[in-house]
């Protein structure tokens, strides 16, 4: 469960902008300050069927999104390339060309 909500924070993170206010104040509420299903409807006075909906939908959204643009999947990338980078310069285990490519492997993810 944990991993699910870390990555549905991460795609809301990123695709948020193309989500509905109400959906962007779903996802908040429940995603990021913790609010349960009925704590959301009461707040919008709708049934808490309705929220859960409008979450599901929104989570498929999400998913769609990423699918298409694959912006979290390019955030990982290069995050493994920077800790790559990061570990290799520390121990000096790299050559210059080395270095090299994996900075060449960051620029070609955009």
């Amino acid at each position: 469960m944990l991993e699910k909500t870390t990555r549905v924070n991460y795609l809301f993170d990123f695709y948020q902008s193309l989500l509905t206010s109400k959906q962007r104040n779903y996802m908040a509420l429940y995603y990021l300050d913790d609010y349960s299903l009925g704590e959301i409807a009461e707040e919008y006075n709708v049934s808490r069927q309705a929220v859960y909906d409008n979450i599901k939908r929104t989570e498929t959204m999400l998913e769609d999104y990423e699918s298409k643009l694959r912006l979290f999947e390019k955030f990982q990338q290069k995050q493994e390339i920077i800790q790559q980078l990061k570990k290799h310069l520390h121990e000096y285990s790299l050559k210059r060309d080395d270095i090299l490519e994996l900075i060449e492997t960051l620029e070609k993810l955009d």
